[in-house]
């Protein structure tokens, strides 16, 4: 299976790959989110940080442009539609937590 992992220049495969700096690694290995698409026999894997999603779509847009891979502007559009669901659901997370400890503190105090 022939994969292309797109992220930190010590996780990618491309070219145009951030550098990041050697004490740097550890802490990006933590907080990495992914993306992945199976197509065929090929494996497309964009790693990237929580708040950096407009480099993560420009990396997509690049590929889809790119004529040497097989990553075409579907397969943008259905990663760009999974991190859109991605976000949506960490909104709503984020919308239901503060009511989840009023309700909660509401419910001690009674």
């Amino acid at each position: 299976m022939k994969k292309l992992v797109i992220g930190p220049v010590f996780q990618a495969d491309n070219l145009n790959a951030t550098v990041v700096l050697r004490n740097e690694r550890v802490a990006l290995r933590r907080n990495l989110k992914q993306l992945v698409l199976k197509k065929g026999s090929e494996k497309y894997i964009f790693r990237y940080q929580p708040g950096s999603e407009d480099k993560l779509l420009e990396a997509l847009v690049s590929q889809a442009s790119d004529s040497r891979t097989n990553f075409d502007w579907f397969d943008a559009a259905v990663l760009s539609f999974k991190l859109t669901q991605s976000l949506i659901s960490e909104a709503d997370k984020l919308l239901k937590e503060p009511m989840l400890e009023t309700v909660e503190s509401f419910k001690i105090q009674q």
